[in-house]
C-alpha cells in the first residue's frame, strides 16, 4: 500500500496498514493514515512551522507508547526540521509538519498524537497562542464548562477573543491568538495573573495548585503550557484513547450542550466539519498584544476579578 497525496508529492509506502492500533475499536494504522490524509487541508495551518513532539504507539494503544522530540535520522530529507537551542548549548532538531505528505508519513510511523509549540520556528521565543488547559482531574465535565465560560468572560473584559477546543481527553483548551510581540516569559506572567484572579473569584471551584493532592476536587486552571519548549495537543490530532477521539475546535454556543471532550472522533469529525465548518479558520484576525494589555491599553487588574 502506498500513498501519494498529489502528482508532485513524494510516494510513501504504508507498512502494515492492517495493524490494529485501537484494539477495542479495530481501528488500524491504515485507518489512521486515511484520517490524517483527509484532515490535512484543515489541520496543516494549525501545525505548520511549529516544532512538533510525536506520541508514537508502534504496538497500538494497548501497549506503552513513547514521546519523541528529536527527529529520527532516518526521516526523509524532504521533511522540514527546526533547529532549537536547549540548555547548556545543546541542539535539538524537531519535525515541522508543513504539508500533507509529512502528516501521512508520521501516521505511518505509528504517530497517533501530535503536540506542537505555541510559537512558530521563525520567531521561536514569541508565542502566537496563549493557552489555558482546563483539567478537571476527574470526569466531572461541568467543572470544565464552568471554568471555560468564566475564562471567556474575563478575557472579553480585557478585549481578548477566546477560542475553544475539546482536547479529546477530559478537558478543554481556551486559546487566545497573540501578535507575537511578547516573549514567553511575558505571556506566562500574564497568564498566571489572569488565572490567579479567576481562582480568587471562585476559590471553591478553581485552583492553580500544581500538586494534585492539594487540589481537593477543584479544577486545575493550567497556565503553565505558556512556556518555551512546552507543547499542546494539535487541533484535529487523534488521541491515544479508545474510540480514537479527536481534539476538535468548537464554537462557544456548542458548549452548553457538550457533555464530553471526546464527542468527536476520526469517524464523525468530517461530518461536523461539513456541517459547521472550522471555528478557528479566522483566528489570527483577532490576535492581540499582551504588552499593550500590561501597559494599560486594555483594563487588566487581577485583584479586582
Amino acid at each position: 500500500m502506498t500513498e501519494k497525496i498529489d502528482p508532485d508529492s513524494h510516494e510513501i509506502r504504508i507498512s502494515h496498514p492492517d495493524k490494529v492500533l485501537f484494539p477495542d475499536d479495530r481501528i488500524t494504522k491504515g485507518d489512521l493514515v486515511d484520517y490524517y490524509r483527509r484532515i490535512a487541508d484543515t489541520m496543516i495551518p494549525y501545525v505548520k512551522d511549529r516544532p512538533m513532539s510525536l506520541q508514537r504507539f508502534p504496538n497500538g494503544i494497548g501497549k506503552e507508547g513513547f514521546f519523541q522530540k528529536e527527529a529520527s535520522e532516518y526521516f526523509p530529507e524532504w521533511i522540514h526540521r527546526a533547529t532549537l537551542e536547549l540548555e547548556k548549548g545543546r541542539i535539538q532538531h524537531q519535525v515541522l509538519c508543513n504539508d500533507a505528505e509529512t502528516l501521512v508519513y508520521l501516521a505511518n510511523q505509528d504517530c497517533i498524537t501530535l503536540h506542537v509549540f505555541l510559537s512558530r520556528a521563525d520567531k521561536i521565543h514569541n508565542p502566537d497562542r496563549m493557552i489555558f488547559d482546563l483539567d478537571p482531574g476527574d470526569h466531572d465535565f461541568d467543572k470544565v464548562k464552568f471554568a471555560a465560560n468564566l475564562l471567556r468572560e474575563k478575557l472579553a473584559d480585557i478585549e481578548m477573543t477566546a477560542f475553544l477546543m475539546t482536547t479529546g481527553s477530559r478537558g478543554l483548551h481556551v486559546v487566545v491568538p497573540l501578535d507575537r510581540s511578547a516573549d514567553f516569559e511575558t505571556v506566562r506572567a500574564f497568564a498566571h495573573d489572569l488565572a490567579s484572579g479567576l481562582v480568587k473569584s471562585s476559590p471553591g471551584q478553581l485552583t492553580i495548585e500544581t500538586y494534585k493532592e492539594k487540589r481537593q476536587g477543584r479544577l486545575f486552571l493550567d497556565y503553565l503550557r505558556n512556556s518555551y519548549g512546552q507543547t499542546a495537543v494539535a487541533p484535529y490530532s487523534v488521541r491515544a484513547i479508545s474510540g480514537a477521539p479527536v481534539a476538535t475546535p468548537i464554537y462557544w454556543e456548542e458548549l452548553e450542550s457538550l457533555e464530553t471532550s471526546q464527542k468527536y472522533n476520526i469517524k464523525n469529525v468530517f461530518g461536523r466539519l461539513e456541517e459547521k465548518g472550522d471555528p478557528w479558520k479566522d483566528m489570527m484576525k483577532y490576535a492581540v498584544s499582551i504588552e499593550q494589555s500590561i501597559r494599560g491599553v486594555f483594563t487588566f487588574d487581577a485583584s479586582q476579578m
